[in-house]
């Protein structure tokens, strides 16, 4: 297996544009590539994106039904690449760059990217009815540990081998995420007791998996980032239906109960579900920052691990977010985990 190097050396696939692996990712993401725009600045703008999906995120499902919330969050955004999708099909020649060229996919290939929307439609599900109880603050970090399981499987998998400097620059940024476990008790979390914290790691280790099969999808099966998301996310809608009608059977308010009611239904509180703005600015903050993200692991000398853990630095937003918006506790000890963080993305992006 080959090592990853950031001076146009082999990755783990093989060599740049290798006719057998990652030949039309390549071409797909050359424009950005050959423009200066390297993979680990691709990577910034993915977590800055990410930051403001995540307190969108909190916004909506606060006090609300997740499973309409995660229903109409993924419709949206099906409905945001169904044009591109139609316009690819029937009249790709006129599509101005190939980067937004939606190609179309064989049985086998629509297979493999069905099993990623489950995957990640299983992890989001988690880590939406996690957020509705955990404070933005808490939850946010504990879905940035998801580095340390990625740097696990890639090490473990994929022979990745990052630089000295890199390995101390992901030792500090999971440092900062163990600081926030201590303040997480200030609040009354205790991580090992915890339902919710439960469930957050549960969607936090699939989405370690996904970052792995990303990888692979972008690099060995060969698909293009655009293509990839586009047919992704139009596959999350039949994922998230069975959801929403559990929620419509069994959890939806009844009788004389209006939408934004508190009632029972079937013996149980009932969830209500309520709209709100914030729901609709979901998919698109997610179409961008996945976007920029899977155009930097098409890169052929991009570290998965490294580019997971400079996503994940998005929890700095999130804080901000909490402490000003929703009146989080705790700023301040909150604050010097996040700059710990930060000091951890300078080292990992120091040399590269």
């Amino acid at each position: 297996m080959h090592s990853i190097t950031y001076g146009g050396g082999q990755g783990v696939w093989g060599g740049p544009c290798d006719p057998g692996g990652c030949w039309t990712v390549c071409k797909a993401a050359r424009g950005l590539h050959a423009g200066g725009m390297s993979w680990i600045l691709l990577s910034i703008v993915s977590a800055t994106l990410l930051g403001a999906y995540d307190a969108a995120k909190k916004w909506s499902v606060q006090g609300n039904a997740v499973p309409v919330v995660l229903l109409t969050t993924v419709s949206i955004g099906a409905l945001l690449y169904s044009p591109l999708v139609i316009w690819s099909t029937f009249w790709a020649e006129t599509i101005p760059s190939d980067r937004l060229v939606v190609r179309s996919l064989s049985w086998r290939e629509h297979g493999l990217i069905a099993a990623k929307s489950v995957l990640v439609g299983a992890s989001w599900t988690f880590a939406f009815s996690a957020l509705k109880h955990l404070p933005l603050s808490i939850g946010a970090p504990i879905r940035a540990t998801s580095p340390f399981w990625t740097i696990l499987i890639a090490i473990a998998f994929f022979g990745e081998r990052p630089t000295l400097m890199q390995w101390l620059g992901i030792a500090v940024v999971l440092i900062g995420f163990w600081r926030f476990t201590l303040v997480g008790r200030r609040e009354g979390i205790r991580f090992t007791r915890n339902r919710w914290v439960a469930l957050m790691v549960a969607a936090t280790l699939l989405g370690a998996c996904s970052s792995i099969y990303d990888k692979w999808l972008l690099q060995r099966a060969g698909f293009d980032p655009v293509t990839m998301q586009a047919w992704f996310t139009i596959d999350l809608v039949p994922v998230m239906v069975p959801l929403a009608l559990w929620w419509y059977r069994f959890d939806a308010p009844r009788g004389s109960l209006s939408a934004g009611s508190v009632g029972e239904a079937g013996g149980r509180p009932a969830q209500p579900f309520r709209w709100r703005w914030s729901i609709a600015m979901v998919s698109p903050l997610l179409i961008l920052a996945d976007w920029f993200y899977f155009v930097a692991l098409s890169d052929p000398t991009a570290l998965v691990s490294v580019v997971s853990v400079v996503r994940r630095s998005s929890v700095v937003i999130a804080l901000g977010f909490g402490a000003k918006a929703l009146s989080e506790a705790n700023f301040r000890a909150k604050s010097l985990c996040v700059g710990v963080i930060l000091f951890g993305v300078v080292l990992l992006t120091w040399h590269s």
